[in-house]
C-alpha cells in the first residue's frame, strides 16, 4: 500500500460544539480522552483533527469492532472509515481509486466535497467537477447529483483529505464529564436507569444510589442494580453505586404512619440519604425516574411534597414522557431486558394497594416528627456499601475525566 494513502477511522465529534465559546478547548479535551478510554483495550491511539474530528488507526481485523465501539461513545455524532492521503491531486485521485476497489459496480453516482480548510487543492466544486469526470471516465458510472446510486464524499481538513462511502451514526450529545456529577437513584425498573443514561448524554458522570430491603428479602435488588450499573459504565467508563439498607427505616414507618403515606415517607427518607452522598461526592443535583403521574406517588402534589426532603435540585428526564417512550429507549440503550428480571424492589414492600395522589406537607410533617429521623439517616449510611464497576475491564485503564 502506497504509504501516502491509509485506511483510517475518522470521528465527527459533537454537533453542538458550535455552541460553545472559551471553553471548547475543554470540550475536546473531555471527548478526547472518553475516546482513548474507550479504546483502551483494544490497544490503539486516537489523534485529534481540527475542527472537531478525531481519527483512529486501527488492523483491518478490529475496523467494525473499533467502528461500533465508537459509535457507542457518547459526543460522537458519526464515524466513517475512509482513505486519508496527502493534500496533493494526485494522492485524492489515489484515494479515490482506494474507495472504488472497495464498492460494487454502480449506474450513477455523485462526489460531495467540503473543504474545511481552504488552503488545499481547488474550490469544493471544482474538485467535484474534476473527480466526477474521472470516476466517469474510470467505472463508465453516469453522474447523477438528484438520485445517484452512490454517492463518494470527500473532507478536505488540516491532516489530510479524507474519501469515504459509508457513515455509521453515533449516539450524539454532550461528552460525559463536561457538566459536573449528579447522584441518580436507581430502583431495579425501567425508568431509573433511562434517567441516568439521559443525564449522561448531557455530559453528566453519573454516580447510583440504590435502596434496598435486605434481610427481609434476598439481595436480588442489589445485584439487579449491579447489572444495570455494569451495562450502563459501558457509558461512561467508571461509575460508583452505593447500596443503601432501607429495612430499619421501612419497619419504622409500617409501625408509626397511616398506609396511603408510607411511600411518600420512603422517598422522602431516599431524597435525604441521596443527598448526604451526592454532598460527600461533591455532586450538583439528585437525578429520578419519575414520569409525571405514571404512578400515584408520582403526581404533582406527592413531587412537591418529596421533593421539599432535599435541598439539592431534583432533576428528573423523564418527567414529560410516557411508559411507551422510556420503553422504547430503554429497549435502545440496553438495560430493558435486565430491567424486567424479576426482583423485589423496597418500595414494594409494605405498600398498601392504593397509595395516596394527593399529600399535605403538615400532614406529612406531622408524621415524620414522631420518627427518629436523623438516626435513621445516620444508620442507613453507616450501613452503605460502595462498589466501583469500570468499563473496558482493563487493568491500568485510566481514570475518566
Amino acid at each position: 500500500m502506497d504509504a501516502k494513502v491509509e485506511r483510517v477511522l475518522l470521528v465527527a465529534l459533537f454537533h453542538e460544539l458550535v455552541l460553545k465559546g472559551n471553553n471548547r478547548p475543554f470540550f475536546y479535551r473531555v471527548a478526547l480522552r472518553n475516546l482513548q478510554i474507550a479504546l483502551s483495550d483494544f490497544g490503539v491511539r486516537v489523534r485529534r483533527i481540527p475542527p472537531q474530528f478525531a481519527e483512529v488507526r486501527t488492523p483491518p481485523e478490529l475496523e467494525q469492532a473499533v467502528r461500533e465501539r465508537l459509535c457507542s461513545v457518547i459526543g460522537v455524532e458519526y464515524v466513517v472509515p475512509a482513505w486519508r492521503t496527502q493534500h496533493t491531486w494526485e494522492d485524492v485521485l489515489q484515494g479515490v481509486q482506494r474507495v472504488l476497489a472497495e464498492m460494487g459496480p454502480f449506474a450513477s453516482f455523485a462526489v460531495r466535497c467540503r473543504r474545511t480548510d481552504k488552503r488545499f487543492l481547488f474550490p469544493a466544486p471544482e474538485m467535484e467537477s474534476r473527480l466526477g469526470a474521472a470516476i466517469a471516465e474510470w467505472t463508465g458510472a453516469r453522474v447523477n447529483l438528484t438520485q445517484p446510486e452512490r454517492t463518494i464524499w470527500v473532507r478536505v481538513l488540516s491532516e489530510g483529505v479524507y474519501i469515504f462511502v459509508e457513515r455509521f451514526e453515533g449516539i450524539g450529545g454532550l461528552p460525559v464529564g463536561v457538566s459536573g456529577r449528579v447522584v441518580a437513584l436507581l430502583s431495579g425498573g425501567i425508568d431509573s436507569p433511562v434517567a441516568a443514561w439521559r443525564m449522561m448524554l448531557r455530559g453528566c458522570q453519573v454516580e447510583f444510589v440504590h435502596f434496598h430491603s435486605f434481610p427481609l428479602v434476598s439481595r436480588r435488588s442489589q445485584e439487579k442494580a449491579r447489572q444495570l450499573v455494569q451495562h450502563l459504565t459501558r457509558y461512561q467508563y467508571h461509575s460508583r453505586l452505593f447500596l443503601v439498607p432501607l429495612a430499619e427505616i421501612q419497619q419504622h414507618v409500617l409501625v408509626l404512619a397511616p398506609p396511603e403515606f408510607r411511600v411518600v415517607l420512603y422517598r422522602r427518607f431516599m431524597y435525604r440519604i441521596a443527598e448526604r452522598i451526592a454532598r460527600q461526592l461533591r455532586a450538583h443535583a439528585l437525578v429520578t425516574g419519575e414520569s409525571l403521574a405514571q404512578v400515584s406517588s408520582q403526581t404533582l402534589s406527592n413531587l412537591a411534597v418529596i421533593d421539599a426532603a432535599a435541598e439539592m435540585p431534583v432533576l428528573r428526564p423523564l418527567i414529560g414522557m410516557s411508559k411507551h417512550e422510556i420503553v422504547e429507549l430503554a429497549r435502545r440503550i440496553g438495560t430493558y431486558e435486565i430491567s424486567i428480571q424479576p426482583d423485589e424492589d423496597c418500595c414494594s414492600l409494605f405498600v398498601p394497594r392504593h397509595s395516596a395522589t394527593r399529600s399535605d406537607p403538615e400532614q406529612i410533617a406531622a408524621l415524620e416528627a414522631r420518627l427518629p429521623i436523623e438516626e435513621l439517616v445516620q444508620r442507613a449510611l453507616q450501613e452503605q456499601e460502595c462498589v466501583h464497576e469500570r468499563f473496558p475491564v482493563r487493568p491500568n485503564a485510566p481514570e475518566p475525566a
